[in-house]
């Protein structure tokens, strides 16, 4: 009596959670959706393979018994899908944060915030074009950028051709942060300070929405926080600080502000677009971009 109350109890538990979660993701949307979606990932799957094992472990004491299985079945059904973000945390199953383009708002379109020819290494809306991106809420249209030569596999940052290129203020907003201490890593280096390095956030006058720019060399930001920056400033120079396979550019836009995020994934990713360059406003993979300045 006290292995089926167990089980019971067990289940109500696994969908409550189960409502909470998908609801939110499918039906609240927002904050609650971005928190939910790394919820699902980062904790909550591994307590479902744990359900999971008991599930199991009871289903075979049932058996050996002869009792009745159908509340452990229930249980190792449930399990198994609270369970299954696990699949898309070890990168076995890719799926993207399930948000409309067209529904999330604010969007804003901002200048390119590089000065030569960029090649755009992820964006996009879609997982096939943007994957690192947008399994998260939080980078569900964030941007890599590189320049020629990219990919080469050296261990001299200089033999990128984006390394120590300006950086130019893609709107006109107030400095929330600026942060240039970290050194610049090797690349393909899997050791690092920050997943961010060296970063600057922009909050923006018209929306109070926040612009995300990652990865700059070290002393080379040229802002602090508290300053107010006009769209075209030089704000830095591209480096290879942070998490990252090589020099590059990441851009996001987010609702929250980025220093009071508990998490960084926490936080709610928005469109972001591009104006004056020489293809679509939201450029995806492989695109290469001459800003028309």
């Amino acid at each position: 009596m006290k292995g089926k109350k167990f089980i019971k109890i067990m289940n109500y538990i696994m969908i409550i959670i189960l409502i909470a979660l998908w609801g939110s993701i499918l039906l609240i949307h927002g904050t609650a959706g971005a928190v939910a979606w790394a919820l699902a990932k980062l904790f909550i799957a591994p307590v479902g393979v744990v359900f999971v094992f008991v599930s199991l472990i009871v289903l075979i004491i049932c058996f050996v018994k002869k009792k009745k299985i159908t509340q452990t079945l229930i249980s190792l059904f449930l399990s198994i899908v609270l369970a299954f973000p696990m699949l898309m945390l070890m990168n076995v199953l890719q799926i993207a944060y399930p948000a409309s383009i067209d529904k999330v708002q604010p969007s804003i379109t901002v200048r390119w915030p590089l000065k030569e020819t960029t090649i755009v290494g992820w964006g996009g809306d879609t997982i096939e074009i943007n994957t690192p991106h947008v399994i998260w809420a939080s980078e569900r249209w964030a941007y890599d950028m590189v320049m020629k030569p990219e990919n080469t596999g050296s261990e001299i940052l200089e033999d990128y051709g984006i390394y120590d290129k300006e950086v130019v203020a893609p709107i006109s907003g107030t400095v929330v942060e600026a942060y240039d201490d970290e050194d610049d890593i090797m690349p393909n280096s899997v050791e690092f300070l920050s997943m961010e390095g060296n970063h600057i956030y922009i909050k923006i006058d018209a929306t109070g929405t926040y612009l995300l720019l990652n990865h700059f060399k070290k002393g080379s930001i040229l802002i602090t926080a508290g300053d107010y920056v006009n769209e075209g400033d030089v704000i830095g120079r591209v480096g290879n600080s942070g998490s990252s396979s090589e020099p590059h550019l990441h851009i996001q836009h987010q609702r929250q502000d980025p220093t009071k995020t508990v998490y960084p994934i926490f936080a709610e990713g928005l469109p972001l677009y591009f104006k004056d360059i020489d293809g679509n406003a939201m450029p995806e993979k492989g695109s290469i971009i001459t800003p028309i300045n």
